[in-house]
């Protein structure tokens, strides 16, 4: 199904270019753009934690109005939206939770996942509370995990959404790095910072090399998180911080400047 769309897109430029070259295009109106159907998926990252604006009735999910699926839905206006992307959420989670939305009618699909698979959360934690040998140990499992066992499990996602959505365009957005080094004189030690930054590049080279293999479409947010990282002078991603579960996600900021430009490209 992905190569047909593909083929049909180059049918349509080709003809597009004839009626240019002929000088018909003039006698023809332009086509309306279709409204289309969109259903974000995903992980905090995609749910907004951190942006505040939440939706009361999301509950723990924390679905928030500042995250770049509302934000872009809201700028759009789809003909239809449906946001699904949950905190804490993990490849089995938008497996059985999250894709009811999705039918062959669905036009756009976001979707960030795999951080929480690989124990981001834990990782951060032992990072933040127990020494660098803790850290640099704990960071490494997670790296091991991206390699070996994550690959098998974004392509049970992303062959459940190719099922369910054909025709779609798909966009997988990656995760920042999350600091800035050299930036900061307390706090984690430089080669714990060092070591995230690089588990975090594992997990985007790994995320992108399966979204090609599925056809989708990869966006890379670190161009627009660059300079803006946990010890950079204007951060659009919270350090440590309260409530705790906002630690090292996007701010507003995060999700409206290096969020959503980057997916408003890529759909």
């Amino acid at each position: 199904m992905r190569l047909s769309r593909r083929a049909a897109t180059a049918s349509a430029f080709l003809v597009t270019t004839a009626l240019a070259l002929s000088g018909a295009s003039a006698a023809v109106s332009a086509p309306r753009p279709k409204a289309v159907d969109y259903v974000a998926l995903g992980d905090s990252y995609s749910s907004g934690v951190g942006a505040g604006g939440y939706d009361s009735g999301s509950g723990s999910c924390k679905r928030s109005t500042k995250a770049y699926p509302a934000l872009w839905a809201a700028a759009h206006r789809p003909a239809s939206y449906h946001f699904t992307a949950c905190s804490g959420a993990r490849t089995g989670d938008v497996l059985a939770k999250q894709l009811a939305p999705l039918t062959s009618g669905t036009d756009l699909v976001s979707i960030t996942i795999g951080g929480n698979d690989a124990g981001f959360a834990d990782t951060m934690t032992t990072c933040a509370l127990q020494g660098e040998t803790a850290c640099l140990n704990r960071v490494a499992t997670a790296r091991a995990y991206v390699k070996q066992t994550l690959p098998g499990k974004l392509d049970q996602v992303y062959d459940a959404i190719d099922g369910k959505a054909p025709a779609a365009r798909v966009v997988v957005l990656g995760y920042p790095r999350f600091y800035k080094l050299g930036g900061c004189s307390v706090g984690l030690s430089e080669k714990s910072r060092a070591a995230i930054n690089a588990a975090a590049d594992d997990i985007n080279a790994v995320t992108a090399k399966r979204a090609a293999d599925h056809g989708f479409t990869f966006a890379d947010v670190n161009k627009t998180f660059a300079g803006h990282e946990i010890c950079s002078s204007a951060p659009w991603l919270h350090s440590v911080t309260l409530p705790v579960e906002n630690s090292y996600h996007p701010t507003a900021d995060g999700q409206s400047k290096g969020y959503l430009p980057v997916f408003d490209s890529a759909a």
